[in-house]
């Protein structure tokens, strides 16, 4: 069953019973990224690493000094 369908499924039994309709699948995926990514973060800086951003070190890697 693919997540579509079981959305469906999940749509038209809260629709039967009175009830919300659940999230779009997907919806959330760009938060759910970016709470991970300050969790890792937030554990670099209590070991003591630094909490590094790959696009900015790119970024300042490509930077004239």
């Amino acid at each position: 069953m693919s997540i579509t369908q079981q959305y469906l499924i999940d749509t038209y039994r809260a629709r039967q019973l009175g009830g919300s309709a659940p999230p779009a699948p997907g919806r959330h995926d760009w938060q759910v990224v970016r709470e991970w990514r300050d969790e890792r973060q937030f554990r670099a800086a209590l070991a003591g690493r630094p909490a590094r951003h790959r696009f900015r070190g790119a970024l300042n890697r490509r930077r004239p000094t």
